[in-house]
């Protein structure tokens, strides 16, 4: 069997996946590593789920536990007896992490450097993302993830253009910038005044064959002016950004400990699609946030319009032990979940507006498995016949099914 590994949660976990099978499989044994998010508690009921039904169908198969989960809820993974081991995430990538005198989870709090993730390509896919950052500095009262991944850590520059040199080598076409707070990038490197457009630069200008540069959720409010020039000048600096928005009223974001106000953000959107016209926005929003009534919800909802958001991220409020927001008066579970409906109809809304103002226009696709691929804009595009994943086409758009364009 090897090596297999079960992956829950974000982008970077997806990556450091890949990645960590070396290191797993250096001794030799069989065994399956489950990668876990701690963001939502959905996220780790799915994940113990998973391990007991793995242990049920697979006995005596050796199941290891990482991911934030295992930082965060250590003991709840510890007390499982399908459990074998727990691996840290600050010890998940280096090989002293898989040893048998390993010390487990807790260790990621101290962890003032990152190791790059090398990896050539995620098998089968033209997209690569590239983990450049990692931990938060926040302490958004809803949040967990800092003490899942430590502090903010940044990879090195030359570190993150020679990841980016080998994934084109070995036929990547897209690379994806991903990180905890991607838009923390470079405060502690020893480089003056990098940042995150500073990088961006970089890797344009070193890696010429690079057809496409993506990056992944941002916060809006840390955006420095490098990253607004490169949109701009950049043609390969795709036009799609995510924004981690969470609501759309100034008090529950007060309440949320976020930097940025209602205005902040209409404000960055409208100056982006300005110096970008063709820029298209995904957001991530919370549903039913702890204090929040119908008045407060219905500007996040407004917020859709006004911010001009095609795709969204909803998430219904989950309480996570040991913050903040999870001792403020909470929001009735029917509410929450009807305010997650709506704002997903209305994201529904949003990306068919989108995709209607697509037909007739002629797009540059990038091809991937199965007859499908992307615009420039991020946006699925169902293919009119097979094409060779990497390959690029121009092509018409005859219409959509709501959820993707399709080609002539």
């Amino acid at each position: 069997m090897g090596v297999e590994t079960l992956t829950f949660g974000c982008r970077l976990n997806t990556v450091e996946s890949e990645a960590l099978r070396v290191h797993a499989a250096a001794d030799g044994r069989d065994r399956v590593v489950v990668n876990t998010c701690a963001v939502t508690q959905e996220a780790g009921r799915q994940a113990r789920k998973a391990i007991r039904r793995i242990a049920r169908v697979r006995p005596g198969t050796e199941i290891v536990v990482t991911g934030c989960g295992a930082e965060v809820e250590t003991e709840a993974y510890a007390a499982m007896p399908e459990v074998a081991r727990l691996v840290g995430n600050a010890e998940k990538l280096s090989p002293a992490g898989w040893s048998p005198a390993a010390t487990g989870p807790g260790a990621v709090m101290a962890a003032r450097t990152v190791a790059p993730t090398r990896i050539d390509a995620i098998a089968g896919h033209t997209r690569a993302f590239v983990p450049v950052q990692n931990g938060c500095d926040h302490r958004c009262t809803f949040c967990v993830i800092p003490f899942g991944r430590g502090t903010s850590r940044s990879v090195p520059v030359a570190e993150v253009v020679a990841q980016v040199e080998t994934i084109v080598a070995h036929g990547g076409r897209e690379v994806v910038l991903t990180g905890v707070d991607l838009t923390a990038y470079g405060r502690d490197l020893p480089e003056p005044s990098l940042s995150l457009g500073g990088l961006v630069r970089a890797i344009l200008r070193a890696v010429p064959e690079l057809a496409r540069l993506r990056i992944s959720s941002i916060d809006s409010v840390e955006v420095d002016d490098a990253l607004l020039a490169a949109l701009v000048e950049e043609e390969r600096l795709m036009p799609h950004l995510h924004l981690s928005l969470q609501a759309g009223d100034d008090l529950i974001l007060k309440r949320m400990k976020r930097r940025h106000s209602r205005a902040d953000a209409i404000r960055f959107c409208a100056t982006v699609r300005a110096l970008r016209p063709d820029v298209v926005f995904g957001a991530d929003l919370i549903a039913g946030f702890p204090t929040e009534t119908e008045d407060q919800f219905a500007r996040s909802l407004d917020l859709v319009a006004e911010c001009g958001l095609t795709h969204l991220h909803v998430f219904p409020y989950s309480p996570r032990p040991g913050t903040p927001a999870a001792r403020m008066p909470p929001v009735a579970p029917d509410a929450i979940r009807d305010r997650a409906a709506r704002l997903r109809a209305a994201g529904a809304a949003a990306l068919r507006r989108h995709l209607n103002g697509q037909v007739g226009r002629t797009l540059t696709v990038l091809a991937e498995r199965g007859g499908t691929g992307r615009s420039a804009d991020f946006t699925p595009v169902r293919l009119a016949g097979e094409a060779e994943a990497g390959t690029f086409h121009a092509v018409t758009i005859a219409g959509h099914d709501g959820a993707r364009l399709i080609a002539a």
